[in-house]
């Protein structure tokens, strides 16, 4: 069995993903930077992680929240300088925290230099860095769509065709199929690469590469369509309908072919560099390769693609994603990112989100794999529903208000309540550092770049937990902390229990050196732990939440209270 000493460093580590325009503002603008993160290393330190994914940092306009690029090897200057870059990374490294970056493939921003010389001329020599086409019967190419609404095609009156974007039109695709793209961005790849930071989180990786025959889909379907009916979808089998549509209409745009070979391609560029990794913005198990020539790890998005976390749904995740694992495959696990709900109000149920929270940090704590998670869910921070439409920076949800009032003559009450559930902004706001004014983030007198959520004055706020023992920030690190004296939950195999229980999730995580059953019940009920041939009869406990740490059990027949969790020596 592998222990813990022959791991990568990012077998071992639990990451911790920053989201620099809402962690913390270092210069009183409203808008968080790297001298403000530079300022929380020692809080990150404290809390217990070993590595940071941070989000965008680079130059941008700014159209979708730092995702459209306009220099992959600069600094937003409203995020500070190279140098302070470099403070970040050597204050990381310094207290053994490991950093890595966000690299955005698909496209840039239209406002980079690249896209710039491509928009001077069809003869211009940068024109085939980006996807062109002549128009058809006065309008688009063919009828694919953006994901973000409307057409996939934005026409440019100067030179009379049309450039192809998968996402807002602000960010044209790069054309991967000319070998001087691929040599200026992996040319920025080693720039980071040189100066030390560790590997990348690859954006949208499915979106890479098109079809060349670019064939219409034929579906005449608008994304307004795809979005009615997902939203009258009710049962499992509307919702399945409604996910095969989604491919119908996006099929040709995605996951092509190609995509393999250049993740080896780029895979082979960070093997040149010790200890790097390669993270995916995708599920799909594919993009490991043989384990050890695509991707270092792929997220789990499976787990946590759900209304509510069960015993039978994360048995059943587990089940799947395990098996189908390359060999030399490694698992990575996450709750809660930049685009997904807070899990402290996703996976609650309105009256024990609290408990549930902590069961949550525990599942992804203790399954196999490495554990990603997001900045300012140790406190406990929920989803902010904006009220105002001027308050909405996420175009996404800009385009949701505006076509639900416009073209779904809705009342505008309600297409903001659609645009605030269904757009990024609710999950983005500002970190909570105290009770006081804009949560601490940011000075009283400044408005910070999107609203604080008021419950930052009810104890939702870093310096009310600080020294509060039974806080969430707390459970956080006392959970941080003993995962790194357990052998087994970073290094250990996973072998479910107690298979047909619809309350209590039951695993044993075992290593040659120690074995650990994990124990999480999901209801307001008590559970009891059955006899079972793999069950010892007793153990010591090492981990819980109801419980003193060191006590012995006796394993067969134990009640387990309602939302605990119970981490066993046997």
């Amino acid at each position: 069995m592998t222990q813990p000493s022959q791991l990568a460093w990012w077998q071992r580590a639990v990451f911790y993903q920053i989201y620099p325009r809402s962690f913390a503002d270092g210069n009183g603008d409203g808008i968080g930077d790297l001298p403000g993160a530079i300022a929380k290393l020692d809080y990150l330190a404290d809390l217990g992680i070993d590595a940071i994914w941070l989000s965008p940092h680079y130059p941008s306009p700014q159209f979708d929240c730092g995702y459209d690029i306009a220099d992959y090897t600069g600094v937003n200057p409203e995020y500070g300088t190279m140098d302070d870059f470099r403070l970040f990374l050597e204050g990381a490294h310094r207290r053994g925290i490991r950093v890595i970056l966000d690299l955005v493939l698909n496209h840039t921003s239209h406002q980079h230099p690249w896209f710039r010389e491509s928009c001077a001329g069809r003869s211009a020599a940068k024109r085939d860095w980006y996807i062109w086409r002549d128009g058809r019967d006065g309008g688009p190419p063919n009828d694919w769509l953006s994901t973000f609404g409307g057409s996939a095609w934005e026409y440019d009156p100067s030179t009379g065709q049309y450039y192809y974007h998968y996402f807002f039109r602000q960010q044209p695709d790069l054309n991967w199929r000319n070998p001087a793209v691929k040599q200026a961005m992996f040319d920025a790849v080693r720039f980071w690469l040189d100066m030390g930071v560790d590997g990348f989180r690859l954006d949208a990786i499915g979106t890479i590469y098109e079809d060349p025959a670019m064939p219409d889909h034929g579906t005449g379907l608008t994304l307004v369509d795809l979005q009615r009916k997902a939203m009258e979808a009710q049962t499992d089998e509307d919702k399945a309908a409604a996910g095969k549509r989604w491919l119908a209409v996006f099929g040709a745009q995605l996951d092509q072919p190609e995509l393999h070979d250049l993740m080896r391609a780029l895979r082979s560029v960070v093997d040149e560099y010790d200890d790097r990794i390669l993270v995916g913005e995708t599920d799909d198990l594919a993009y490991c390769g043989t384990g050890s020539d695509e991707l270092h790890m792929v997220f789990n998005f499976s787990l946590m693609r759900v209304d509510r976390l069960t015993p039978v749904h994360v048995r059943s995740n587990q089940a799947e994603r395990l098996a189908a694992l390359p060999p030399g495959g490694w698992p990575c696990n996450t709750l809660g990112n930049h685009d997904s709900p807070r899990i402290h109000n996703r996976f609650g149920d309105g009256l024990h989100d609290d408990a549930l929270a902590r069961l949550s940090l525990a599942l992804v704590l203790c399954l196999r794999g490495t554990p990603f998670l997001y900045n300012g869910e140790e406190i406990g921070m929920t989803d902010l529903l904006l009220e105002d439409p001027a308050d909405l920076r996420d175009l996404l949800g800009v385009w949701i208000y505006q076509t639900a009032r416009d073209e779904l003559g809705l009342p505008p009450e309600m297409a903001m309540y659609l645009a605030v559930t269904n757009s990024r902004d609710r999950n983005r706001t500002p970190m909570h550092w105290s009770s006081g004014p804009n949560g601490g983030f940011c000075p009283a007198a400044v408005k910070p770049w999107l609203p604080v959520h008021p419950n930052h004055a009810a104890g939702i706020n870093v310096a009310d937990q600080q020294d509060h023992p039974g806080s969430l920030l707390n459970t956080y690190r006392a959970f941080l902390r003993f995962r790194r004296s357990a052998p087994a939950l970073i290094a250990g195999d996973y072998a479910p229990l107690q298979v047909h229980d619809r309350d209590l999730l039951v695993f044993l995580r075992r290593t040659a050196t120690q074995r650990c059953l994990v124990v999480l019940n999901y209801s307001a009920h008590p559970g009891r732990l059955q006899a079972d041939p793999a069950l010892p009869p007793s153990g010591r406990l090492l981990f819980g939440t109801h419980r003193e740490a060191g006590t012995g059990l006796a394993l067969p027949d134990l009640e387990i209270g309602p939302f605990e969790c119970l981490i066993v020596e046997v």
